[in-house]
């Protein structure tokens, strides 16, 4: 049966023969994939037309929760997947990086929906006071692009390659058609036929390519988002498509680099650092049997050291068991297929020129429960460079399967520069003790990486690894590594948002925004804010405190209650070449006051105080000092309830204006307390 792309609401087969799909374990043919006769431009329009208005009018709260219930019906489905994954060499625990990493990926999503507001869209930063009397201000909207997310994914992660991209873009509310490599897209078709079933997304908001999608770029317009992942002479061929000039159109490419791993000059033999540093290199040269963008490729050692641990890992990748993933004891699988087998063998080729193997052979080597001349099976490559400064190959070819060289370094700075000759890079780890080193390697490598990992035995037992990039960091590297990032936490959800800068009045800003802007007008109602339930409060409603006057014995008292004597507040005569013209009401005391005045006592809808953020105190207040407080609603965030017998709640986000008889502000601060509906159902 051919393997179907999913397009304009319907699976359909490409048409003609299509590619044959093997079984990277025994060389069956498992399908064949075609994209012939689809309709590229017709699917981008769908998308933008279909799925993109749906998409943009739920808010980051509902898109969120969109997410978490995908996650958990794709959770559920899991084993399925592991069933099919095997069909592409990988073992159980590559499977788990690729599946539940994936499904990982959308629950971090789901989760990060509580740093946006409940809008479709978001505020950026602060606001800009552009004019002397506050009247006039500017603030940053962050709103949805209104195109599409195309995502041309390589052949190694088939479900995390799509899921890690696509969480991102339906939290920002923008949809996504997939092109998966075709090698493994049998895998990635498993999986959005799943999405597709479960009915959670808006109908166009995922399509899929499993054949090819060359033209597809043809249809791109300015507001389309195009991610690459896969070698860097592909995606600069892609970068430079003149449609993507012509529409200005985002593009975000992360190639394959030549990753590094130091094993820190204190990290000796016996140590417990030099164990993590052996066992972090084999596991990164044979997960996923080294087909992973941000696989160890260069082993950068203390040239007293290279036999020691040329030794070591030696014996590590001489223990590593290959052959079929089923097979009791296997701790390798092959590699997805014999094209990229025949490419690896190659480059293994080319760099033996320059380098000599020192473990492993292209043609002798045992595998478990298969035939190694039907699999894309082969034994890990460790090579020596015994002069990296001048035979050179190592940084600029790469084997992308289990392939990996050591070389020597004198220092450190000699290091940083090894790692520098990869010309940009995914990632880069140093296995030390001494933080005086991991900094000094930090420092001088930074600019030519996208992530560093520090390990030690402080964190080794919790790290994810070298070669795990993680949901809330960014993903992606200068140089080779193509420039671009992707994931990063809310920094990754950005890249789908159009960014304006809006300027006017703050009252207007208020209005636009749904969070009030420090200036804009007041809502005062008759009845005190918190007798209010979270519906019936608007923001910019405000409460004018009644007032009170500061005096010697409020600061006396507080001190005695809180412990804080500090000699500002306590001591007359120790105020000389300070600040202060007398003894200062503590800050804090300005503020406890200031709830004094603006809390009504009674039991009403507020349930509790949440949290209080960005507290400044921005001028002295001494005995004699009349404050009164302008306490206005900022911002409204829904709250989902965790079971029926949850209280249907809110958080409201108030602004405590507290200033003096002047009018002038001596204590800001945001105070978030949790406001009970009145509709409970």
């Amino acid at each position: 049966m051919k393997l179907q792309n999913y397009v304009q609401g319907q699976w359909m087969a490409g048409e003609g023969e299509g590619q044959k799909l093997y079984n990277a374990i025994n060389g069956d043919v498992i399908t064949t994939a075609s994209s012939k006769g689809l309709d590229f431009g017709g699917m981008l329009d769908y998308a933008r037309k279909t799925a993109g208005p749906k998409l943009r009018k739920l808010t980051f709260h509902e898109r969120g929760r969109m997410l978490k219930a995908l996650a958990m019906h794709l959770q559920s489905k899991k084993e399925d997947f592991y069933k099919l994954s095997w069909a592409t060499g990988a073992t159980r625990t590559d499977s788990w990086v690729d599946i539940e990493g994936g499904i990982g990926n959308l629950f971090s999503y789901a989760s990060l929906r509580r740093q946006f507001p409940d809008e479709p869209f978001c505020v950026e930063g602060d606001i800009a006071k552009l004019s002397k009397n506050g009247t006039f201000i500017g603030h940053h909207i962050c709103v949805p692009k209104e195109g599409v997310a195309i995502h041309i994914n390589a052949f190694n992660f088939p479900v995390w390659g799509m899921l890690e991209k696509v969480a991102v873009n339906w939290l920002a509310g923008v949809p996504a058609v997939v092109k998966p490599a075709t090698v493994t897209s049998f895998l990635t078709e498993a999986v959005a036929r799943e999405i597709i079933a479960s009915g959670i997304l808006p109908e166009g908001a995922l399509q899929l390519i499993c054949g090819s999608a060359n033209g597809i770029l043809d249809h791109v317009q300015s507001q389309d988002v195009v991610t690459f992942t896969g070698s860097a002479s592909t995606g600069k061929m892609l970068k430079a498509h003149p449609r993507l000039l012509e529409e200005a159109v985002h593009f975000n490419m992360e190639a394959d680099s030549l990753n590094c791993c130091i094993l820190g000059p204190d990290a000796k033999p016996g140590s417990v650092e030099f164990d993590i540093f052996v066992k972090e290199v084999q596991r990164e040269m044979t997960t996923k049997a080294g087909q992973k963008c941000t696989a160890v490729r260069r082993i950068m050692v203390p040239e007293n050291m290279v036999e020691d641990v040329q030794i070591a890992l030696g014996k590590r990748l001489a223990s590593t068991t290959i052959g079929d993933p089923n097979a009791e004891g296997v701790r390798m699988g092959s590699l997805a297929g014999m094209a990229q087998l025949k490419e690896v063998h190659e480059k293994v080729e080319l760099l033996s020129k320059t380098q000599k193997i020192i473990f492993g052979d292209l043609k002798n080597f045992d595998v478990v429960g298969a035939d190694k001349n039907k699999g894309a099976f082969m034994s890990p490559i460790l090579f020596l460079n015994e002069n990296p400064f001048k035979y050179t190959d190592v940084h600029n070819i790469e084997a992308f399967g289990p392939v990996s060289t050591i070389m020597p370094y004198k220092n450190i700075e000699e290091a940083v520069e090894l790692a520098k000759m990869g010309k940009g890079s995914l990632v880069s780890s140093i296995v030390t003790a001494d933080d005086r080193i991991a900094k000094q390697y930090v420092l001088g490598a930074a600019s030519m990486h996208g992530r560093i990992l520090i390990l030690n035995a402080d964190c080794a037992k919790e790290s994810t690894g070298h070669g795990s990039p993680m949901p809330m960091l960014v993903h992606g590297g200068p140089g080779r590594a193509g420039g671009g990032e992707e994931m990063g936490g809310k920094r990754g959800v950005f890249h789908y948002l159009q960014r304006t800068a809006i300027q006017g009045s703050p009252t207007t800003l208020t209005n636009i925004t749904n969070q009030y802007q420090y200036g804009g007008k007041y809502i005062e109602k008759d009845v005190h804010p918190f007798k209010r339930y979270f519906e019936e409060l608007e923001v910019g409603e405000t409460l004018i405190t009644a007032k009170h006057t500061i005096s010697e014995a409020d600061i006396v008292n507080f001190a005695n209650v809180s412990g804080d004597n500090f000699y500002a507040h306590m001591d007359a005569t120790s105020l000389e070449g300070t600040i202060f013209t007398g003894r200062v009401a503590h800050g804090y005391f300005v503020l406890s006051k200031a709830a004094g005045l603006f809390v009504d006592a009674k039991k009403g809808p507020v349930l509790l105080n949440y949290g209080l953020d960005e507290c400044r105190f921005t001028k002295p207040v001494y005995p004699g000092t009349t404050i009164g407080v302008r306490f206005t609603c900022k911002e409204k965030i829904d709250q989902e309830k965790k079971s029926e017998e949850d209280i249907a709640k809110g958080i409201v986000k108030w602004l405590v204006d507290v200033y003096d008889e002047t009018g002038e502000t001596v204590a800001i601060a945001t105070i978030l307390t949790m406001v009970k509906k009145r509709a409970q159902n």
